[in-house]
């Protein structure tokens, strides 16, 4: 027979397990997410894709005041995307090209609530069927983060991993502004749709001219005969 003492050991033991067991099934969720996402996270070279980077997340808890993309080697036609609540600033090279892009939050963003911040880009055909990672910098009011850790093949998760876009083959032509022919027949046919209407109220507009004329003219012809009918009864 097992003591007071020994059973109420082995309670606490039992409860002491479940709620590690319980903080460790919360917990990992939390640092699964604890992570810079990119959607999407594929895109085609030679063609321009908008990459959105979003986060639910600060800096151990401090909140978010900021986000800066680096912009690796062969990814061009770099635009940020305006949206509020951000303001943008961005370094550009002697040839012209967008080397980093920083926003900063009007307002710190609490941890728990997502925020997102996107740039347009271009992956030149060099980068074509291959992973590109995009260095993103998280800002905090106490502290940073640099998920700019690229994974090892075979080898763990790192724990700040950067974003990774799969770039996949070239672009087809209609995807990157090469459709000319098919843009100037939709344009053809757009401005046939837009001439129709104009030609049917013209038409519109003759017959109308024409039925009232023809009225007027039965009119006076009217007119002009009873006068005559008149005339005749009186002589």
């Amino acid at each position: 027979m097992s003591s007071p003492i020994r059973t109420t050991r082995t309670r606490t033991r039992l409860t002491a397990g479940l709620l590690l067991g319980g903080a460790l099934v919360v917990a990992l969720p939390l640092a699964a997410s604890a992570h810079v996402h990119v959607t999407p996270e594929n895109a085609s070279a030679e063609a321009s894709t908008t990459l959105t980077f979003s986060f639910s997340h600060g800096c151990d808890d401090s909140p978010t005041t900021g986000m800066i993309i680096d912009i690796p080697e062969g990814v061009t036609n770099v635009v940020p995307v305006a949206d509020a609540g951000w303001s943008i600033a961005r370094d550009v090279a002697e040839n012209g090209t967008v080397t980093r892009v920083t926003f900063t939050a009007d307002e710190p963003i609490e941890n728990g609530i997502k925020g997102e911040v996107s740039i347009d880009a271009r992956f030149s055909e060099q980068l074509a069927e291959s992973d590109v990672p995009m260095p993103v910098t998280q800002l905090c009011v106490a502290g940073s983060t640099a998920w700019t850790e690229v994974a090892v093949d075979g080898g763990a998760e790192p724990e700040s991993p950067a974003p990774v876009i799969a770039v996949g083959a070239v672009a087809a032509e209609d995807e990157h502004g090469g459709g000319h022919d098919s843009a100037a027949a939709d344009h053809d046919e757009t401005a046939i749709a837009d001439a129709a209407p104009a030609a049917a109220t013209s038409t519109d507009q003759t017959a109308l001219w024409l039925g009232g004329g023809g009225l007027a003219l039965g009119a006076i012809a009217l007119i002009v005969a009873v006068l005559a009918l008149v005339r005749r009864r009186r002589a």
